[in-house]
């Protein structure tokens, strides 16, 4: 795309009725407040086959609580800054984690559990509509756990773990099947930069904290589609009964 940051009208369209039927879903998400159609043109290859088209610009405004995703703290762990990064983690705890208090000592901590916790309830909420994002880097994972960024995303007609809705994601990487790994790797690397922060104690439970994620996934996971599924109670075969069905659904 030659870097040039434009969007164009088709993939503006369906960013906002997306980002609005995820958000009637019940999935915590950006919202559309409005499309404008630029009088710009811009080229695109839609299908990456070499047949490059001009087509028509737009602009989505987008609304949420807050921007700054896990890649926002990487950066500035990356580049030394810890007193500009306290600073944030700071701000964004007094802003939008309430619960967690300035003048405690384990607030970094509390912080990183929340968002284990959070994020692990996002995804399975994404694998519970048969919603796959297409570029789960850190820098489009928020650190409130919504869904901000709708680049290539798409929904599966039927199940298929293998399922990619980025035609430029040649290795799968970001396919649905994968996309509870790839929230545990971008967590670890949310660890990685708070580590500077934390003392031995605190990086130790920390560490400990994200070994839980896989657990509050799988539990998460499966009370969404025991909802689904009308299934009443907590019984040892209903993981056995899920997987099963998902697996016919794959066969058909």
């Amino acid at each position: 795309r030659n870097g040039d940051g434009r969007a164009v009208l088709r993939s503006s369209l369906r960013e906002f009725l997306c980002s609005e039927a995820m958000h009637y879903l019940g999935i915590p998400t950006s919202r559309a407040a409005s499309l404008v159609v630029s009088d710009d043109d811009v080229w695109r290859d839609q299908f990456y086959n070499g047949n490059i088209k001009k087509e028509r610009g737009a602009i989505v405004l987008r609304l949420a609580k807050s921007w700054f995703r896990i890649g926002s703290l990487e950066i500035l762990a990356h580049s030394g800054e810890l007193d500009l990064q306290r600073r944030l983690l700071d701000f964004i705890i007094q802003e939008h984690f309430p619960s967690i208090a300035l003048n405690d000592s384990d607030r970094y901590l509390e912080f990183f559990s929340t968002v284990v916790s959070e994020t692990a309830n996002l995804i399975a909420l994404w694998m519970s509509v048969g919603f796959a994002h297409g570029v789960c880097n850190t820098d489009n994972f928020s650190l409130l756990s919504i869904t901000i960024d709708y680049g290539p995303f798409g929904f599966m007609d039927s199940y298929d773990p293998n399922f990619v809705p980025n035609t430029s994601d040649d290795e799968g990487r970001y396919k649905i099947g994968n996309q509870a790994n790839i929230g545990l790797f971008n967590l670890n690397k949310l660890l990685q930069a708070l580590k500077p922060l934390l003392d031995p104690r605190q990086k130790q439970l920390a560490s400990q904290i994200l070994e839980g994620y896989g657990q509050s996934y799988y539990i998460r996971f499966t009370e969404l589609f025991r909802t689904k599924l009308g299934l009443l109670g907590d019984d040892e075969d209903d993981n056995y009964l899920i997987a099963f069905l998902l697996k016919v659904s794959l066969l058909c």
